[in-house]
């Protein structure tokens, strides 16, 4: 293929070498964008016609030439060529292979420039509303799994150590709250991303009396951008888009963590169907979570994808830099694993089986009602701090003895104060521990059962 079919090509005296020709192209990524570059083109001939700058047979060769270009691109018919270095100039070559003359009337009032910011804010926000899609049957089976799993009683930890009882359905609605929280900043950072930069063109705007609003409102954006420089230069769009999905799979991981931790032998509490895992080459016994663990690797990956787009952004000057080639690679990748991973995890989590006679069995275990007692002394009128080191003195004396709390009969337990009456097992006993933290945003089964149906309501009015 002949360099005089570049586009740029009238100010050089020689062809493009090989080897830069090769490293400068980006059609073999970036050809996924065919999509929303016809559209994008189809928007901007429309305006072109409106205001005169293409007679209406021109328009209607231009949309036809593009519709079939589509349609090759989804046969498999169309040959993607790396002279023409590019996805915009792929399409645009063959246009003009099959409309003539008229298909180089296309590119009039814009540029590559603002071409390609204008595809990937809208393949981008595509993607966000697919994304936003998966979040929410992530969560819907969360929802789903806590309401199972109200009065399911296991261990609240800090520092990985027993701390209070809780119940599995409380701990899932953790998980949803994480959750929506990506879910949120995924929308506010869809605003962002629904700018049209398209008219920029270059860097300084054009002189042919191009609509911009009319495109912006054809593309489904909100608005056109305020400013030409920006407007080709900017980026923040995908950095943000990039922090959102470290965000979430940084949360993904942490999900994944607990539940390679509670699929294990030591900890039981939960069973994966097999489905989700995978076995051992050399042992038999094994069933590994593997989905889980692949999911807490490639959160690596996609915090990694953020910091290179920062690195990328950090020392451009305005406006266009070749460097912006390398925003696409990270952002495709970032979009397909967090697909892949809310795709898993929307499919797994619902399916998740709570083992709960070990779960309450390690919820008895490791003095878990502690804190119970020093507030069961507090409303007896002894000081917090007080309390506090008389229920540090019982467990002292329970770990000598290899007692819990509520094994020890009450006068044991009055060798440490004499406030404690009968009336303090109804304290210490796993389910009155849940049972006690009945306010907004507790552990008892009643709230988070009330707490499951507000969460269920809220991904409804979607």
């Amino acid at each position: 293929m002949s360099d005089a079919i570049k586009p740029w090509g009238g100010r050089f005296s020689e062809p493009t070498d090989a080897f830069v020709e090769r490293f400068t192209a980006s059609v073999d990524f970036d050809k996924r964008l065919y999509h929303h570059d016809i559209n994008g083109s189809l928007a901007h001939a429309s305006m072109l016609n409106k205001v005169g700058i293409l007679t209406d047979s021109e328009y209607q060769a231009i949309e036809k030439g593009l519709e079939e270009i589509r349609q090759d691109i989804v046969d498999g018919k169309f040959d993607w060529s790396v002279t023409l270095e590019d996805v915009h100039m792929n399409i645009e070559a063959r246009l003009t292979d099959k409309i003539g003359l008229t298909g180089k009337k296309l590119h009039t009032g814009r540029s590559r420039n603002d071409q390609v910011a204008t595809d990937i804010r809208l393949y981008l926000r595509d993607e966000i509303d697919n994304i936003g899609n998966e979040l929410t049957r992530l969560q819907a089976g969360t929802i789903e799994l806590a309401s199972r799993e109200a009065t399911t009683i296991m261990p609240g930890f800090t520092h990985l150590q027993t701390a209070q009882p809780v119940t599995f359905g409380h701990h899932l609605l953790a998980w949803n709250e994480m959750l929506q929280r990506d879910y949120e900043r995924l929308m506010d950072c869809r605003k962002r991303v629904n700018i049209s930069p398209l008219g920029a063109a270059a860097l300084a705007g054009t002189t042919y009396p191009i609509d911009r609003f009319m495109t912006a409102k054809l593309l489904g954006f909100d608005a056109p951008t305020e400013n030409s420089l920006d407007s080709v230069s900017d980026r923040d769009f995908a950095i943000e888009f990039t922090a959102f999905a470290s965000i979430l799979m940084m949360h993904l991981s942490r999900f994944s963590e607990e539940l390679v931790l509670w699929a294990s032998s030591q900890f039981n509490f939960i069973d994966l169907p097999d489905r989700f895992c995978t076995g051992s080459s050399i042992m038999p016994q094994k069933k590994n979570p593997d989905v889980p663990e692949l999911v807490r690797g490639k959160s690596g990956r996609v915090i990694g994808h953020l910091m290179s787009l920062i690195t990328l952004m950090k020392s451009q000057p305005l406006a266009y830099n070749k460097d912006n080639q390398e925003d696409k690679e990270p952002i495709f990748d970032t979009i397909d694993t967090v697909k892949d991973c809310l795709k898993a995890y929307a499919d797994m989590v619902p399916a998740i089986i709570a083992r709960k006679d070990h779960m309450l069995d390690a919820a008895g275990r490791g003095f878990s009602t502690a804190t119970d007692l020093a507030d069961y002394l507090v409303r007896k009128g002894i000081p917090f701090r007080d309390a506090h080191e008389i229920v540090g003195k019982s467990v002292a004396y329970g770990v000598e003895t290899q007692k819990d709390l509520w094994d020890m009969s009450l006068e044991e337990l009055r060798q440490f104060s004499t406030a404690i009456d009968q009336d303090v097992f109804e304290y210490l006993t796993l389910e009155g521990s849940v049972s006690a933290r009945a306010h907004f945003g507790g552990t008892a089964p009643e709230q988070v059962a009330m707490a499951a149906k507000r969460a269920k309501d809220k991904i409804a009015q979607r």
